[in-house]
């Protein structure tokens, strides 16, 4: 918890204001929580004015309103927050009335992800809270699906899972807290993050998620900020974020805002976020301390020559400068000059050792671009293998953890760390774990690989659809809920995999099916009229859901021509009897091909209501030929790789998938004028969409195809 507080939320010991404390967590909210006995419930005292509030409902607006989320983004949000508090204090309670507001809590949830809005909210912790400590609770999840899909979206939240493990189990003699559980590998084997982390010790473990602004993050970093966070939530300790920004030659404040972004989006919830580069004076005296005691040395060996001397273990000429020396080309390097710009700092480790990362690594090198914080204000940057175990140390973080790609360097880590020691004896140890980086198949997740994407224009940028960052994902039409999921399905294993993009889509399809609407869209290419028989001109309204009429309802226009896509037509045989979905059936009578019958031109028909859709092999979406169809752009996309797992000596560029867009132009229905950017439709027959430009844009109404967990429509 924060220890400066304008509040102090008291509770007795049987009501714990769970929601109150998540509430605080997820949004920085300065108020400490204590257990007292002489207070009824839960009550705000606010330490400033003496001034009481009491109950649940107070608790939560006071936590919300004292940070920067929970409330809703708009006054109407805010509204709908406040009616639902009062809707879950006074009847989401147990007893006789509680089977009744699950169920007006399902309905209410059939469309909708959190309870208002596109964010959890104070409202969605306190319907949470009220429904796990209520006996009824199982029951009410069986039977209301909006209600149980709306329950495992918040206890996804690691705030959530880990509040609720630490108090529901404290009540029970047998339970155990998260935190026992996570040591406990054998006993609790179906635990993704049950790890022995070496040296924890409970309520003191401090993780760090260290970007660097170098590109956006991707779904790789979004495994890494999770971990952390779940690893330091079991822990009941602390989150640090903190960029590594001391290679000013990659490095810019739009990466820097697009990862904070990001962050936000996932839940990352941390104490503070800091900068490496903030630290330099710090590190230039750490350089200094350790030129002084012989551990460093400056080398203007040429790069290359470098380069060769390291891979044979051949000691640079440089070597055994001395400490004068050292300390005025460090000087030289610190000032930018000619002289500087030519040496780079080296710590003397053991240029024998069998591995190469300990061969006199490079800690200092001198850079001439302007820093996107700090200007001109720096000649010489440390590297990251100098400076991350001195900020990690530095910042008190004890768990460091790290992809296992860079295990032939953890003994780098732990060698340049007691180095540091040596002249600043307050730097305490830290611990490395490393766990099994994150890989996908068709897809690459270097930055520099990344970053040629963008460059070579193969992509519109790093938000593109196609992309493996968290913007491109998340324009594709990935649900955040589904995202953190699957990351966090993935735990801390230390086991190397290459996991398949129709996994994580199949769970996003679960979040996203049971609430979207349907919609119909037929392309315009070679679109064929069908003239029916026997209909009377109507607009009527239809289900958005057949399965779910609580999505709503939209209209439908009859008319005697219909329109439907040349695929369907060309399945159509005259005295066949079809479907068009969500109207009836009708008799074809005659389809009217062109000269070589490769194509249908037109379709006669007749409406035939009284037959049965059961019997009917063909179910087709159509339209009303109207001019009040909206037109629409389907975008559907491929893997940016044309090969499952590229080699170590196989060059990305050779797989690259140049023809990865697939623009379909097609018409849709006149409810399609009304959607927003963001909004998740069913095309039916066609699959999920994401709005990505409205019809009121220039570029008009534009649809991204959501991928549904099938391999093969992926593949182009």
């Amino acid at each position: 918890m924060l220890t400066q507080a304008a509040a102090v939320i008291l509770f007795n010991p049987q009501a714990v204001p769970m929601a109150a404390m998540i509430a605080a967590q997820l949004n920085g909210a300065a108020v400490r929580f204590e257990a007292s006995s002489d207070v009824p419930s839960v009550r705000v005292a606010c330490e400033a004015t003496g001034e009481e509030l009491d109950g649940m409902a107070s608790a939560l607006r006071y936590v919300a309103r004292s940070g920067k989320a929970l409330y809703g983004s708009t006054a109407l949000e805010a509204c709908q927050i406040d009616s639902l508090l009062d809707f879950i204090e006074t009847q989401f309670v147990p007893g006789p009335g509680f089977e009744a507001a699950s169920a007006a809590l399902n309905a209410y949830l059939s469309s909708r992800t959190y309870l208002a809005g596109r964010e959890i909210s104070i409202a969605d912790l306190a319907a949470w809270q009220k429904l796990v400590s209520n006996s009824q609770s199982r029951r009410a999840r069986s039977v209301n699906k909006h209600l149980d899909r709306w329950c495992k979206n918040i206890e996804i939240v690691p705030s959530v899972a880990e509040t609720f493990n630490t108090y529901a189990d404290a009540k029970s003699k047998k339970g155990k807290t998260a935190h026992e559980k996570s040591k406990n590998v054998k006993g609790d084997a179906g635990d993704p993050f049950a790890i022995a982390l070496p040296n924890a010790v409970d309520g003191k473990v401090v993780t760090r998620f260290p970007p660097e602004p170098s590109g956006y993050l991707h779904i790789g970093h979004a495994k890494a900020a999770l971990l952390n966070q779940e690893i330091a939530s079991r822990y009941h300790g602390r989150l640090l974020m903190r960029f590594d920004d001391t290679n000013p030659t990659k490095e810019k404040h739009e990466y820097v805002d697009s990862i904070i972004a990001d962050t936000k989006k996932l839940g990352l919830k941390t104490e503070e976020i800091t900068y490496t580069s903030d630290y330099i004076p710090l590190i230039e005296d750490l350089a200094e301390r350790m030129i002084k005691a012989g551990m460093l040395y400056a080398d203007d060996t040429p790069v290359e020559q470098m380069r060769e001397e390291r891979m044979h273990g051949v000691e640079s000429q440089r070597r055994n400068r001395s400490v004068e020396e050292n300390m005025a080309i460090w000087e030289q390097m610190k000032a930018g000059t000619e002289e500087g710009f030519k040496n780079c700092l080296r710590v003397k480790m053991d240029m024998s050792n069998p591995n190469k990362a300990l061969r006199d690594p490079v800690c200092y090198r001198c850079n001439a671009t302007p820093h996107q914080r700090h200007g001109e204000k720096y000649k010489a940057y440390p590297t990251y293998d100098f400076a991350c175990p001195f900020v990690d140390s530095y910042e008190g973080v004890t768990h460091a953890l790290r992809t296992s790609e860079y295990k032939d360097r953890e003994e780098q880590f732990y060698r340049m760390l007691k180095f540091q020691q040596q002249v600043w004896p307050e730097l305490p140890d830290v611990v490395i774990w490393d766990y099994a980086r994150l890989s996908f198949m068709f897809t690459v997740l270097s930055k520099r690989k990344l970053t040629w994407f963008v460059e070579e224009g193969i992509v519109t940028g790093w938000d593109d659809p196609r992309m493996p960052t968290v913007q491109g994902v998340l324009r594709r039409g990935m649900q955040v809920p589904a995202l953190r999921e699957f990351m966090l399905m993935q735990g801390a294993s230390k086991n190397v995999t290459y996991q398949s993009w129709d996994k994580i889509w199949t769970m996003n399809k679960k979040v996203i099916d049971p609430v979207c609407p349907r919609h119909t869209g037929v392309e315009v290419e070679d679109v064929v009229r069908v003239t029916i028989a026997g209909v009377v001109d109507e607009t009527v309204e239809v289900p958005k859901h057949v399965k779910n009429p609580d999505v709503g309802m939209k209209q439908q226009i009859r008319t005697g021509t219909a329109i439907i896509d040349q695929a369907d037509a060309a399945l159509l045989e005259d005295g066949m009897e079809i479907t068009l979905m969500a109207w009836g059936n009708v008799i074809v009578d005659k389809v009217h091909r062109n000269a070589d019958g490769s194509k249908v031109e037109r379709v006669d028909a007749t409406l035939h209501l009284e037959g049965d859709f059961k019997k009917t092999k063909l179910k087709v979406t159509w339209l009303a030929d109207t001019d009040k169809n909206v037109p629409v752009t389907l975008k559907h996309y491929g893997f940016l790789l044309t090969k499952t797992k590229l080699e170590e000596d196989e060059v990305f560029e050779d797989y690259v998938n140049r023809n990865s867009e697939k623009i379909i132009k097609t018409v849709g229905d006149l409810n399609m004028r009304d959607l927003r950017k963001g909004d998740v439709i069913q095309l039916e027959r066609r699959g999920y969409y994401i709005v990505d430009s409205e019809a009121s844009s220039p570029e008009g109404l534009v649809l991204l195809d959501i991928p549904d967990g099938k391999m093969k429509t992926m593949v182009m």
